[in-house]
């Protein structure tokens, strides 16, 4: 099912100024920036331990997470699950009758094949499930 947290989303206004945080304050560097154009985002990741946290830019005004920070500002918008087999994992959830944002997988950052499920099924927090080859 679940292997471990993957990493957790940061949404911010400005990911420049984040690294800049992040890389000069905690000491914790990230390994290079990427546009993901499906989801008009650029991102970073910044390795910590077995995890890894991922700063968030929208590149466009309609882009989920410039709405994600208009609606509730800028912070955590989502946690990630790795899983080994996410088309059997997404089944199961659906059939189980929890809400999926994505019902079959898309590629997000890094090459990973992603799928969210819905914040109205989780308690509220967006729940990415991530399967990396």
């Amino acid at each position: 099912m679940v292997n471990k947290v993957d990493h957790i989303g940061i949404a911010v206004k400005d990911l420049e100024k984040a690294l800049e945080f992040y890389e000069n304050n905690l000491d914790i560097n990230s390994v290079g920036t990427e546009e993901v154009e499906e989801q008009k985002v650029k991102v970073a990741f910044l390795p910590i331990g077995d995890t890894k946290i991922e700063l968030l830019e929208g590149m466009t005004e309609d882009s989920p997470i410039n709405k994600f920070i208009d609606k509730k500002g800028a912070g955590v918008q989502h946690i990630a699950f790795r899983v080994d087999d996410i088309e059997k994992r997404l089944q199961e959830l659906k059939d189980q009758g929890i809400r999926l944002i994505d019902e079959t997988p898309r590629y997000g950052a890094g090459g990973a094949r992603i799928a969210f499920v819905h914040p109205k099924s989780t308690g509220g927090t967006l729940i990415e499930l991530c399967e990396r080859k």
